[in-house]
């Protein structure tokens, strides 16, 4: 069985080079994509994805708060946050807001499968 994956991020380049990397791996599926935290909300609710790829900074509303908004509606949900920064004080924010993990878009090549079929096979 295929781990579903929902892909919010504003940067559409970015998003649809995210679903390139995801497509090298038959064992994941994409069940989506938003273009900011609002969409992000109805299409995870709506989908019900095993994992959603969660940018921090987007527009209409930011990645945690979409995250709040998610885990509340549906506290199962798991999200793996993607933020530009390093920041211990987003690595926590995430942590607060319900992410069960975190990469850095600077380490996705390396590590988002992975983190994905982690926090997808749980």
């Amino acid at each position: 069985q295929k781990i579903r994956v929902l892909i919010a991020d504003d940067h559409r380049m970015f998003a649809e080079a995210l679903e390139a990397i995801l497509a090298t791996d038959d064992r994941l599926e994409i069940a989506g994509q938003a273009g900011d935290g609002a969409e992000a909300v109805r299409l995870a609710l709506k989908a019900r994805p095993d994992v959603i790829l969660m940018d921090i900074a987007m527009p209409v509303m930011d990645g945690l708060q979409a995250t709040k908004q998610i885990r509340t509606q549906w506290p199962t949900a798991r999200v793996l946050m993607l933020t530009g920064s390093n920041s211990r004080i987003d690595v926590d924010r995430a942590r607060e807001a319900g992410a069960a993990g975190y990469v850095t878009k600077e380490r996705i090549a390396a590590e988002l499968i992975d983190a994905i079929l982690e926090i997808g096979s749980l």
